[in-house]
Formats: C-alpha cells, structure tokens, sequence
C-alpha cells in the first residue's frame, strides 16, 4: 500500500496503478481514488433542461413473479404457491398478501409484468443486464447506468454522481461481473461505495473524513498531496493517471472535507420514528440513506438488498440451504421490501422529490412456475415482474402481463435493454448517445432500435 501521509519518500513497484494511489482518507476503501470519483465531464447528448435522479434497488437473488406482484389464484397449488392477492388503493391491481403497505401506495407505482431475457439462468448475467442493459460478452465490460449519467453529467457540488450502498454484489455463483462499475469508461467513473452496514448502530462512512487521531498537522498535510507527490513521486507523475492528478485533486479533497457530504450520510440526524418506518435493518436503513443523498444532490443511488445468496435469506427461494424457503417471503424478506420501498416513496412525495427521481426495483429474474420437490422454485428468466416509480412514470398501472401460469410474457413483452433506455430517457440522456469503448471505438448506450417502455410515461 501506498503512504503519502509516511515520514519518509515511497517506492513504486512496477505493478502501481490508480487505484494504489490514495491511502490518506481511504477513498480507494470506498470504491474510490482520486481519479476514479472525479474526471473531465463528457460530451455527450443530454437534455439540460432534465434534472432527474434515479435510485436503483437491485433485489439480489431473483423474486418469484407468482408471490409477489404478478399472483394466479386460480391457478393449481402447485403453481399458484401459498400465498394470497390483496386489494390495492388502485382498482384492478393486486398483489401478494406479504405486501399490504405496498397495496397503499399502488397509485404511486407501476408494475411491470412482462419482463424477460433469453440468456443464461444464473444470477450474474440477470445482474449485468439489468444494470447495465447488456450481457458482457468478449471481455467487454459495460458501464452502469449510474457510471454513465456520471460521466455525462458529472456531480453536484461536493457529492459524488454515483453512490452504491451497501456494499457491492459478492458471489452469488458464477464468478463473472455484476454490472455495477463503469466497465470500459474506466475506474475514473466507478460509483462510491458505502462499505458499511448503516443499521449497525456505530455506522461511520469508513475513512470518509481524517480519522480521529490524526493530528491538525497531519490533516494540513494532506492539503499539500500535490506538493509531497512532486518530490517524491516524480516517476508517477510522467503517467498518463498523474495527469489526471490536476484536475481531480481539489474535488477528492473537497468530498472529504466537505461538511454538506458528511452531514449526507450522517444517519443519526434522522428521528428515531423515521428510522424506524423504514425498518431498523441494512436495507431500511439504506433506503433511508439514499434518500438523504438524492436530497444532497447525488444523482443516482444504487442499493443491494442483499450481497450474496448463500447462507443468508434472501429472494433465492430454492427451498433448502444454502439457499431460502419460500417462507422467508411471508417472514422477512416481504416485510423488510415492503416497509423500505413504501416509506421510501411516501417520504419522496412528500417531499417533493419523487417527480424527479425515479425509483427501479427488480430482481436478475423471476422464479419457475411450478413450486420444487423442496418447496420452492428456481431461476427462470423467462418471465419476471419489476418496480417502476416517480421520474415521470405514471403510477396505478400494470404494463404488459404473463400467460395464465405466470411462466412467458402473453403480452408486451420487455427486455433489460427496454429498461436501460427507459432509465436513460427519463434521467435525459438521448438514446444515441455514444461512449468511448476499447481504443476509442464508440458504443450505443443502448443499441439501435431499442426504446423506452412508453406506456410508463403515457
């Protein structure tokens, strides 16, 4: 590891890279070095006139279209599972039982139930797609739409574009990306990641701010980096990331020492009752977060509900360890998605924040229709149900439906890629923008021919 803050001068192994390059505030501990939060802003097509935000919830694990938002009661048990539909305050719309706040706010959300892709059933490329609205084939990592609006739009004030809470997907089996980089844009635009669980009662941003032993000297030093990395990193400063160093140096340091950035992210400003409404747990808690950073001016917030699928309850509901009974719907993971996203968009309308952000909840895909020999079922991404809400969406309605079984989209099917331009229009980004790709050959945020699902916005 690099010190810049060392009484001494530092080598550099031949293997140095960016990312080694900031150890006083630890921002490489949150996803983030100097050069990686803050580079050149790109030109790119967007529309100035939009402001829109956008808060993505990734429900790591795949939820089961048919005990969740797209239920077949008349179905046979087998198929229909063990769960009821309620009444929602939008005539027409029901949904699972396990969600009876949810069934209050309907007319604030819609339901997307059409949703599909063709590639391999494994949660990795569910991940990629819908983060990034593409599988990575050929070496070919691409951006998340957060990274992209970042590059194009860079940050507000002392915020970064791009926050990802909690931590970053782990191993969910299939040892491939999970789309929530900047891919070929480069590590300049990775999102800033939390790495913290904000429900432990001593959640601190790790190595945010200067820790508390550091002395008022060592802090100034750390004023005069560009100074120190003269004398002593000359080698480093010929490179290509060094040059960089100029135009990104001031704005590292103003997100560590920016008041308006700490107070972000500083959950205990919040009454206990608030905190409580969201669910006192790492995803309530999140979901709390991420509306106080939106409320800062960070554009877009990703949040994952759950890191792995393995020995913890989550949506993957096989049926048997290490994976989750179908149960868990009714006992916990239901409960915890239904107090954070309800609150979530009760407190963004009232308080004025949900006309321009917009709120995405979906899983990598859905489950198999018919219920397992263990109880539950299993990965199928033939068909899934997803969440769409606020920047522009219409609220109170269902787009698209699935057959009578809830295994294939019967009407107005939907790809991740459909869901990618949708992000993108309303966050005001044209279609045809292009990104510098490997060797500055440019590459579609989406490609050609795709669209918005329009009926959102209708």
């Amino acid at each position: 590891m690099i010190r810049l803050d060392a009484d001494r001068a530092v080598e550099f192994c031949d293997g140095f890279r960016r990312r080694d390059f900031l150890h006083a505030g630890a921002l490489t501990s949150l996803g983030l070095g100097l050069t990686h939060m803050f580079g050149l802003k790109a030109a790119g097509a967007v529309d100035k006139s939009k402001d829109t935000n956008c808060i993505l919830m990734m429900l790591v694990g795949g939820p089961s279209q048919l005990d969740t938002w797209d239920m077949k009661p008349n179905a046979p048990i087998e198929i229909r599972g063990p769960y009821k539909p309620i009444k929602t305050n939008v005539a027409g719309i029901e949904i699972s039982e396990n969600f009876p706040r949810m069934a209050k706010h309907a007319d604030k959300y819609a339901i997307v139930r059409s949703m599909y892709h063709s590639a391999a059933a494994v949660h990795d490329t569910g991940h990629q797609m819908m983060q990034t609205g593409r599988l990575f084939q050929g070496g070919v990592e691409h951006p998340h739409f957060g990274c992209v609006l970042g590059k194009l739009k860079g940050s507000k004030g002392d915020v970064p574009p791009h926050v990802l809470l909690p931590r970053p997907i782990g191993n969910t089996g299939g040892n491939m990306p999970h789309g929530q980089s900047a891919g070929y844009l480069g590590k300049t635009f990775d999102p800033f990641v939390l790495n913290a669980d904000p429900s432990d009662p001593n959640f601190r941003v790790p190595d945010m701010l200067p820790p508390d032993y550091l002395t008022s000297l060592r802090v100034d030093r750390r004023r005069n980096w560009r100074e120190m990395v003269d004398k002593s990193v000359s080698k480093f400063e010929t490179s290509q990331d060094a040059r960089l160093l100029d135009s990104t140096f001031h704005q590292a340091y103003t997100l560590m020492s920016s008041q308006k950035a700490r107070e972000a992210f500083e959950l205990h400003r919040e009454p206990e009752k608030i905190r409580e409404k969201y669910g006192m747990n790492r995803f309530g808690q999140s979901c709390l977060l991420a509306r106080r950073l939106i409320e800062a001016g960070v554009r877009f917030v990703t949040i994952n509900m759950f890191e792995t699928v393995f020995d913890e309850i989550t949506w993957d509901i096989h049926g048997s360890k290490p994976f989750s009974p179908i149960s868990c719907y009714r006992d916990l993971v239901g409960p915890m998605f239904d107090m954070a996203y309800s609150t979530l968009l009760e407190e963004l309308r009232e308080r004025g924040l949900l006309d321009n952000t917009m709120v995405v909840a979906s899983g990598e895909f859905g489950r198999t229709p018919k219920v397992n020999p263990a109880g539950g079922r299993d990965h199928w991404p033939q068909v899934w149900s997803m969440l769409m809400a606020g920047g522009g969406v219409k609220g109170g309605q269902v787009v698209g439906a699935s057959d009578e079984i809830g295994a294939t989209p019967k009407d107005r099917p939907t790809t991740p890629a459909e869901v990618a331009a949708t992000i993108y229009h309303a966050l005001g980004i044209e279609l045809e923008t292009e990104l510098p790709g490997a060797q500055g050959r440019p590459i579609p945020i989406v490609d050609r021919g795709v669209g918005p699902i329009k009926e959102l916005f209708a």
